[in-house]
């Protein structure tokens, strides 16, 4: 990630943001990135695979195309991505980043999120958290992608037979701290009762609902047309990625 500069006495002129002490300085960052991130460039760069990085005129709706045609190939055995020059993906990307898409997945080791939609380095900015939950530092950092980076895409990505929703629903005693992950899960178990795969995609089209409203950044963004958010279920079984609603 880029270094990020706060300037402490600077008031934000942006009109949306709350004026609550302790969240101050990163609401200035953002708001001012959100004004500084450069007009796009006037013609799409482009990898040797076809695929496009965020500061170029690659619309939403693209960015959702290139990641589902991307998971046919993954499904297909077509990858494209592990065929790039690493030397050349390394030295492009080495001083700065350009991803067309954020994902936010789960932790889970069974959900290459890279793999799933065929995409290499410098392709994604993917953030990932047992049960893909909004927390504020998730939501954070999906801010920064859509900010800083200029994605076009915003997918929180839930998977098939998810430990984490499945946790939930059960409500046993938990060791540690992992019982905080139950609160974020709880109005999708709620909504769903105890279908795991209905509560994994009520949770999934939740915590996308939760991220577009509860952020100016994200919500201003796609508001003006420069941002899709969808909710999405990845089954690793077949390895097929479905949109959800």
């Amino acid at each position: 990630m880029h270094d990020l500069t706060q300037h402490s006495g600077v008031a934000c002129s942006c009109g949306g943001c709350p004026d609550v002490p302790d969240d101050r300085a990163r609401r200035r960052f953002l708001c001012s990135a959100l004004g500084g991130v450069a007009a796009v460039a006037a013609g799409a760069v482009v990898s040797p695979a076809g695929r496009a990085s965020a500061q170029s005129i690659l619309a939403p709706d693209d960015a959702l195309k290139a990641m589902m045609d991307g998971n046919r190939r993954f499904i297909d055995g077509r990858l494209q991505s592990l065929n790039e020059d690493l030397s050349i993906l390394k030295a492009k990307t080495a001083e700065k980043q350009e991803p067309f898409a954020a994902v936010l997945s789960c932790a889970d080791s069974r959900v290459p999120v890279e793999f799933v939609f065929d995409q290499s380095i410098g392709q994604l900015f993917v953030v990932r958290v047992a049960g893909n939950i909004a927390t504020p530092e998730i939501i954070a950092s999906l801010e920064y992608g859509v900010a800083v980076l200029g994605v076009r895409l915003l997918m929180v990505l839930g998977h098939t037979n998810c430990g984490a929703v499945k946790a939930t629903i059960d409500g046993k005693a938990v060791p540690g701290q992992i019982g905080a992950l139950y609160a974020p899960i709880w109005p999708a178990v709620n909504a769903a009762g105890n279908d795991l795969g209905a509560a994994i995609d009520a949770n999934a089209k939740m915590q996308a609902t939760l991220i577009s409203r509860s952020s100016t950044v994200i919500a201003g963004a796609a508001k003006e047309g420069k941002l899709k958010v969808v909710a999405a279920r990845y089954d690793i079984a077949s390895g097929v990625v479905s949109l959800l609603g």
